[in-house]
């Protein structure tokens, strides 16, 4: 008996092929944005992995004040029984953006690694020397055009690193020692301590993924969430649809249980019907999402570069983990989306399924469940803001309040359209409004898919112009100096100063180097005393006459990172790696660095750190002057024009990285409004003929059919009104999460929120025009409409 229920209840697709359609599409749209950002965060993560793993995940020596490590110390410890790797590490230039490079000495590395996995697979004779061979994975060989004649592809080498032998890394880097030494695992039981032997060394745990998924975290979060909030977006259309395909079939329903068929047994094949359709959807979902991901995925890998410095190639590789969490979340996702049609299914009585008034009346409770669950999630998202702390409490509060809104949405539709009802005067103006009240049951699960849509796009859009406005001024503060240069060996300084300082206004030295800042990595720049600084430089906090102090080498300007990390304020003490003692003499904006950053007095840097990099300058000068500096640089002193870049370019650059950073949320934002579009037409459609009885007794009493379907135009169009200037405060909300909340847990910095207008009405002008054209197609069916079928209506027993 099972089987023939199940045929009737699939037969009800077949006369409705178009319906089917649209819950597919719905639920493969849902899925695909879902699993399309999954295999985007997967593959970073395999990236991140990869490139850990590449010398095996080995403790390793550096040097305390991250200075190079003498090959007289290396030879030293091997030679008292410690078992070490020389390695040296560097970047070398590529297309789209830079390689990292990997110099090991084969005879000596970790046997069981990546690396050696990769020299194994080639010649060692070949390998060796200052111009061994540069072993490269296919996809990284691809931009090394510069060493095309020394590349060497191995399969399963990772991406976006190279790796060389100890002599090429020294030639290509310019390196005049080693980065770090690698342990070995397997060490003598009778050895020297390290401090006896090499004192200025320190023993650093293994690097792992997470050490640069930690970095990259907030990164990731916030893609999950978004395709999380495309997900729900999507879900709305699945719901949607099964609401109406189970409210089509009352009669079909009331038919079955009468001839006997139990109510758990009607309940178990509606969800074997429903299970069907999710897997095939799925399916869809997985491929749509594998297109999305593959479309996204070089822009991914270029914020990941130009932020974090994490090499993630812009090749997708199939990964039965996020496939598989693709047909998981479309099963979760339409029993999510049908539980309330399967409620009303199993309480109400045999006869009840087949009376409308009974199906309205769940409907009312449905949606009195909804009043009181959107009032849930927003005292959860007051309690969470007033008490929680933390990324994840930022997302539940974002959560919180775009699910407490948009189950809040049906109620607030509901008292407007009562309002205009009181107010309306004439027959079709009053039936409008009431016929208008009828229908939002069954649209306002589109309306409230809309409404997400349009908070995220406004919420989006708002922290992303603030974000724009905010980098363009600070660019315009920090990229004070007209000129940058980077020299090509610091034994060049001394000529490069005598030839520059009579042409030019004044030398900025932009020297810096790396290290550990209360425990976690940290940039750390030198800051000589000059107007440019004091004039420019935006500090958010700092101690009177803080330039003062730095210009007679005391305190430190710590970034907002850095400052709310650690909890600094001014006048806190700041320990430094090499054990460097200072404090916080000021607290500076430092927007887009995902790092601390410290800055020293330039004389305190290159006397506590000899590793100092002092190849770049700034320098200032006069009105005009850019050109001729410029060609003086290139023709008498000799320096590659690729080593300069001036002002407006570096500052064009900058914004270029800004620009790709946000497009994967301008896509996604494109998507989630697209969704909700279908959402509309979806619903429309299904009720179009399911709404002959209201509108047939009106067709009759002499309203033309053409006015009828201006009618359902009108309707669609005034509803998104509604919901768009609900959305709006939804919206400003959001983008207030965003920029004080979760954007300060993420990246450590606030932004200040400014208000777009233009952005905003032609956001409007953009939600009209996807319910309109949503509802062109069901309003243009219902002009041309044979009168026979509206006859028709009146001689059904309803």
């Amino acid at each position: 008996m099972s089987r023939v229920v199940l045929l009737t209840l699939l037969s009800y697709w077949q006369r409705r092929p178009f319906q089917l359609f649209t819950l597919v599409v719905g639920l493969a749209l849902a899925t695909a944005l879902w699993s399309g950002v999954q295999a985007i965060n997967a593959e970073a993560r395999k990236s991140y992995a990869q490139a850990a793993e590449i010398l095996g995940g080995y403790s390793v020596l550096k040097d305390k004040t991250n200075a190079p490590i003498a090959e007289a110390t290396f030879v030293k410890l091997r030679r008292s029984g410690w078992l070490v790797s020389p390695v040296i590490e560097g970047l070398i230039p590529a297309d789209r953006a830079r390689v990292r490079l990997l110099g090991v000495d084969p005879f000596t590395m970790p046997q069981i690694s990546t690396a050696a996995d990769a020299i194994s697979k080639t010649g060692i004779s070949d390998f060796l020397g200052a111009n061994g061979t540069i072993l490269a994975a296919p996809v990284t060989a691809e931009r090394l055009t510069d060493y095309a004649n020394r590349i060497q592809i191995v399969e399963g080498m990772v991406p976006g690193t190279v790796l060389v032998d100890l002599s090429a890394a020294k030639h290509l880097l310019q390196s005049t020692g080693y980065t770090r030494l690698t342990l070995l695992p397997d060490q003598p039981l009778q050895r020297p301590e390290l401090a006896d032997i090499a004192p200025s060394l320190d023993l650093h745990a293994p690097e792992t993924a997470a050490d640069l998924s930690r970095l990259t975290d907030s990164f990731h979060l916030n893609l999950t969430a978004f395709g999380l909030l495309s997900f729900v977006v999507g879900l709305f259309i699945v719901n949607g649809a099964v609401g109406l395909a189970f409210e089509q079939r009352r009669q079909t329903f009331r038919t079955l249980r009468t001839i006997g068929v139990a109510a758990n047994r009607l309940i178990v094949i509606l969800i074997a019907e429903l299970l069907l359709i999710a897997l095939l959807a799925g399916v869809l979902g997985i491929l749509l999402g594998y297109g999305i991901a593959a479309a996204l995925l070089p822009d991914v890998a270029a914020t990941l570069r130009g932020l974090y410095g994490a090499s993630v190639e812009g090749a997708l590789t199939l990964s039965p983990t996020w496939w598989l969490s693709g047909f998981v979340i479309a099963v979760v996702g339409t029993g999510l989306a049908a539980a309330t049609s399967l409620f009303k299914v199993a309480k109400l009585s045999p006869l009840a399924t087949g009376q409308p008034r009974a199906w309205e009346r769940a409907s009312a409770t449905t949606m009195r469940a909804q009043f009181v669950a959107a009032l849930a999630c927003l005292a959860v998202a007051g309690a969470v803001w007033g008490l929680g702390s933390g990324l994840v409490a930022g997302f539940i509060l974002l959560g919180g309040l775009l699910l407490g809104a948009a189950l809040l949405l049906p109620t607030l539709l509901s008292a407007a359209l009562n309002l205009a009802q009181k107010r309306a005067s004439g027959p079709v103006s009053e039936w409008f409004w009431a016929d208008t009240q009828h229908q939002l049951p069954s649209l306002s699960l589109a309306m409230m898919a809309l409404l997400l849509a349009l908070s995220a796009n406004i919420g989006v859009g708002t922290m992303v112009g603030s974000f724009r406005l905010t980098f363009t001024g600070y660019l315009d503060q920090r990229l004070a100096s007209e000129l940058y240069v980077s020299l090509e060996d610091e034994a060049d300084i001394p000529a490069f100063l005598a030839f520059v300082e009579p042409r030019v206004d004044a030398v900025l030295p932009i020297w810096r180097t790396e290290g550990d800042v209360l425990g976690a990595p940290a940039e750390i720049f030198g800051v000589v005393d000059h107007p440019t600084y004091r004039q420019n430089w935006p500090l958010l906090q700092a101690l009177p006459d803080v330039w003062d102090g730095l210009a007679i080498g005391q305190g430190a300007l710590v970034n907002e990172q850095l400052a709310r990390r650690e909890n600094l304020a001014v006048g806190d003490e700041l320990p430094m790696p090499g054990g460097l003692k200072t404090y916080v003499a000021g607290i500076y904006s430092d927007y887009g660095n995902p790092l601390g950053q410290v800055i020293l007095p330039i004389a305190v840097l290159t006397e506590n750190y000899v590793d100092t990099d002092r190849h770049d300058f700034g320098l200032r000068l006069a009105d005009g002057a850019l050109d001729a500096v410029r060609t003086a640089l290139v023709e008498d002193f000799g320096l590659p024009p690729d080593n300069m870049v001036d002002q407006a370019s570096l500052k064009a650059f900058s914004l270029s990285i800004f620009e790709r950073t946000f497009a994967v949320t301008g896509a996604l934002n494109i998507l989630t409004l697209g969704i909700a579009g279908v959402a509309i037409l979806t619903s429309l459609l299904t009720l179009a003929a399911m709404r002959l009885p209201q509108v047939a007794p009106v067709w009759a009493i002499g309203v033309p059919r053409r006015m009828l379907s201006r009618i359902e135009l009108a309707r669609a169009l005034i509803l998104a009104t509604l919901t768009f200037v609900l959305a709006v405060p939804v919206g400003l909300a959001l983008a207030w999460v965003l920029l004080a909340v979760i954007n300060v847990e993420a990246f450590g910095w606030r932004l200040p929120m400014q208000v777009f207008p233009f952005d905003i009405i032609r956001l409007f002008l953009l939600s009209l025009l996807a319910a309109g054209l949503a509802a062109l197609w069901p309003a243009r069916r219902l002009s041309v409409r044979p009168p026979a079928d509206l006859i028709r209506v009146f001689t059904h027993e309803r």
